[in-house]
């Protein structure tokens, strides 16, 4: 198979789709792989790694896409890509399709067959491509939060740790999964008085026991995260809802009687964020307010620390990568059940139900059509 792996051309999208470990093992199982020029740099990677590695260094995006039987990214294509979709095309990437219509339109009208990171499964059930980078935006939000904290920045110029007398920031986190953990790990070890919130009671005990006393918890209802979000310096949004648009759980009223120069950052903004006031931005305009409060709300937040998240991200990757390139797409789907799941296009259906229930379109199980 030949596999194409173009640079990113999102706003500051500095991670790269293989790494030259990648390639060495595509080439050593016989595949040919096609890195577009300064594919790797900002992610610490350059040219001559893959080289020597057995990679096709190729000058042109037009070309990595076209020549390839399947494209290896990182985030969703932007409209300047759409061009290089083509009957046959196998993408493997991020994709996060749910708030998305005109990108799912291009994919269908292509007969595209796109496998998102986001949706794939592991034998356990879980998200297992997902996770790295939930672990370095989770990670991040508390970075981030804390330097939006200082009035340069916008906040109310509070420190999250406070110091001897004074007291610490309060921080709230919505949601319990992988990025509120990660979240609430640093927060905690900053010396933050952190609360989070989670609709699984379980879920909950199994944190409680994980920090004890030092994280506070709560269950998941209007009334708790209202009262939570107006004592907050700064809120999280963490919540996931596989493949599917992200609910609505801060409304703006909420956000209206919340501290003036606190501060939201909502990692769930890539499936449309959980806060109402929250909206998509970048690494080149990465913040906005709305009542008085800081929102940063930037769809590719991994891409600020890019070599520790391209490494993290092929880890899990890497090895759906070699599968699909050494049986075919649709033998793989076929072999292998997470495989299946990550699978949101195909021939020109619709094949995942939460995006279909998103953007109110018609849809097929994969297993109808291979």
């Amino acid at each position: 198979m030949i596999i194409g792996v173009p640079k990113e051309v999102k706003d500051h999208e500095t991670r790269v789709g293989i790494t030259p470990a990648g390639v060495k093992a595509l080439v050593e199982a016989g595949h040919k792989v096609l890195v577009e020029h300064k594919a790797g740099e900002l992610s610490a990677l350059p040219d001559d790694e893959y080289q020597n590695a057995g990679a096709e260094i190729v000058g042109s995006a037009h070309d990595t896409w076209g020549l390839a039987d399947m494209v290896v990214k990182v985030k969703e294509p932007v409209e300047k890509e759409y061009q290089h979709f083509r009957d046959g095309l196998v993408l493997f990437t991020y994709l996060h399709l749910a708030p998305l219509n005109d990108l799912t339109e291009k994919l269908l009208a292509k007969k595209v067959t796109g496998i998102a990171y986001e949706t794939v499964r592991d034998r356990a059930g879980t998200l297992p491509l997902l996770t790295p980078m939930s672990e370095v935006a989770g990670r991040m939000s508390v970075q981030v939060g804390a330097a939006y904290l200082e009035t340069e920045k916008g906040g109310r110029g509070v420190l999250l740790g406070g110091v001897p007398g004074v007291p610490p920031a309060n921080v709230l986190i919505i949601g319990g999964g992988i990025v509120g953990t990660n979240a609430a790990k640093v927060a905690l070890g900053m010396g933050a008085k952190v609360t989070l919130i989670d609709l699984n009671l379980n879920r909950l005990r199994e944190l409680d026991d994980i920090f004890g006393s030092s994280l506070h918890t709560l269950a998941s209802n209007s009334y708790n995260i209202a009262r939570a979000a107006q004592e907050a310096d700064l809120l999280i949004g963490g919540v996931l809802i596989p493949g599917a648009a992200a609910p609505k759980l801060v409304t703006k009223e909420m956000v209206a009687k919340m501290k003036k120069g606190a501060v939201i950052v909502d990692v769930a903004i890539d499936q449309g964020g959980c806060i109402e006031t929250a909206k998509p931005t970048t690494h080149s305009n990465p913040s906005y307010e709305v009542y008085g409060v800081v929102h940063y709300c930037v769809t590719n937040m991994p891409a600020a620390v890019p070599h520790t998240s391209t490494l993290a991200l092929t880890n899990a990757t890497f090895p759906y990568v070699l599968k699909l390139a050494k049986l075919g797409a649709e033998a793989a789907i076929k072999d292998d059940k997470g495989i299946a799941e990550g699978v949101n296009t195909f021939n020109g259906t619709l094949t995942y139900a939460a995006v279909a229930q998103s953007q109110k379109k018609p849809w097929k199980p994969i297993a109808e059509l291979v």
